[in-house]
């Protein structure tokens, strides 16, 4: 039986049992990288970058992957840039000048929310009635959620543009934790042609992260994906990180039961298994004719 984790003792966001071989993970990773380039017969790539822990560790893969040249960084910000934290970055890493982009997409996001969910949400409710301001408020929060697709949406639509203009192809900065939650934009921050760091769990991007000297004030951020104010990651989960890797770590890899996970002290293993399979889907789809009777059930016992 595996012991369960003191989480007290362990710093924030590092895991005693997610621990990785730093110098071995960068090295596989960076060898992934030129390896599908070469295969592909590309020779750059273009990277969206956030300002946040995943992108900034997979940018810093990348420049030991392939010369600065081929790199195209683009800062698709909305509510507020973070450019000012990877910029000198992305300017020590030796990126040309010709190949940064820094744009604000909320002109674009504003548009398409103004002809499309203002319309399809005209005459819909009452609001004299109580019902109607239940009703109002549940569609704030449905049209927050839709306005944050809208945003990963149009951020890639972006990337795939520039990747044309480039002749190049784009890097994903998706963990394992997203991944597995199902934590992401169909066909929008889920959308790439290679994922250097999908396989690594956030907890282990922060351990990648520290052994490759990303900057402190990076690393001290609060993970988001900034698609509205206040917005957080793990406010959206009910639930951390830290306690989310172990659980799906134990679930997923070892291939425990939820009630063993639970014996070992992790109070939230129900909502995040819940979490994750609820989201399951989204793996899944499309769907078809061939394939129906292949879906796994996302009831977990």
């Amino acid at each position: 039986m595996l012991k369960p984790v003191q989480h007290d003792n362990v710093e924030k966001f590092m895991n005693i049992v997610l621990n990785i071989n730093l110098s071995t993970e960068k090295t596989k990773i960076t060898s992934f990288i030129k390896s599908v380039l070469r295969k592909h017969g590309f020779k750059k790539v273009v990277i969206g970058m956030s300002g946040g822990v995943d992108s900034t560790t997979a940018f810093y893969l990348l420049r030991e992957s392939i010369a600065p040249e081929n790199i195209i960084v683009a800062h698709l910000y909305y509510l507020e840039s973070q450019f000012r934290d990877i910029g000198g970055i992305v300017k020590k890493a030796g990126i040309p000048k010709g190949n940064i982009y820094e744009m604000s997409i909320d002109s674009l996001i504003k548009a398409f929310s103004n002809t499309t969910m203002k319309q399809f949400n005209n005459g819909t409710m009452d609001n004299s009635s109580r019902q109607a301001r239940t009703t109002n408020s549940k569609r704030t929060h449905l049209d927050k959620i839709r306005i944050g697709n809208i945003a990963a949406r149009i951020r890639m639509i972006i990337l795939y543009d520039l990747a044309k203009k480039h002749n190049a192809l784009v890097c994903g900065t998706e963990n394992k934790s997203e991944f597995m939650l199902g934590y992401f934009t169909r066909f929008g921050d889920e959308a790439s042609d290679f994922e250097p760091i999908q396989h690594l769990y956030k907890t282990q991007i922060f351990q990648l992260a520290r052994f490759l000297e990303v900057p402190k004030n990076i690393m001290e951020k609060t993970p988001t994906a900034g698609l509205w104010h206040g917005q957080t990651d793990e406010g959206e989960f009910g639930f951390s990180y830290k306690e989310a890797d172990e659980v799906l770590f134990y679930y997923y890899d070892k291939k425990l039961k939820v009630e063993e996970i639970k014996n070992m002290g992790f109070k939230n293993a129900d909502r995040i298994i819940n979490y994750s399979l609820t989201n399951n889907y989204k793996h899944l789809t499309p769907y078809t004719l061939d394939s129906t009777d292949n879906y796994p059930n996302t009831k977990y016992h």
